[in-house]
């Protein structure tokens, strides 16, 4: 693997802030905290563009006793049977529910799933976390 090296122009506060954020996570040099930022900013490009093929989690807080949203959710699940690996269920407490849908497939398709999961009615809080096996990214 050939390694490349070049140079970045940035405010010294916003350097500052970036060498105590990667100090507290334990990184062992900047390189190594850039290369992964890359990586990420790779990976959500290829998910966003919607053509390559992805692994994630919807995950999902709802209040059970609100509407039909536990229905709605098993009935929107079905409909996903090739892409809904697995999912999660949690007791948080005796009206809220935590769920994590484990997902694979298309990542508009993904992305499709998850909007309709996190807008039933019922459902507090979630978010779609997607990541690619990143072939080419090193």
């Amino acid at each position: 693997m050939k390694i490349t090296r070049f140079g970045v122009s940035i405010p010294d506060n916003l350097l500052r802030k970036f060498d105590e954020i990667i100090e507290e996570k334990g990184y062992a040099n900047r390189s190594e905290a850039i290369r992964d930022l890359i990586r990420d900013f790779i990976v959500r490009h290829e998910w966003e563009t919607g053509d390559a093929e992805v692994a994630g989690t919807i995950t999902m807080v709802y209040n059970h006793d609100e509407a039909d949203v536990v229905k709605e959710l098993l009935d929107l699940q079905h409909d996903y049977l090739s892409e809904i690996v697995s999912s999660i269920h949690i007791h948080m407490d005796e009206h809220n529910c935590l769920e994590v849908v484990i997902v694979k497939g298309k990542a508009s398709r993904i992305k499709e799933i998850a909007d309709r999961l996190l807008s039933l009615k019922g459902v507090k809080h979630g978010k779609l976390v997607m990541t690619t096996t990143g072939k080419e990214i090193v």
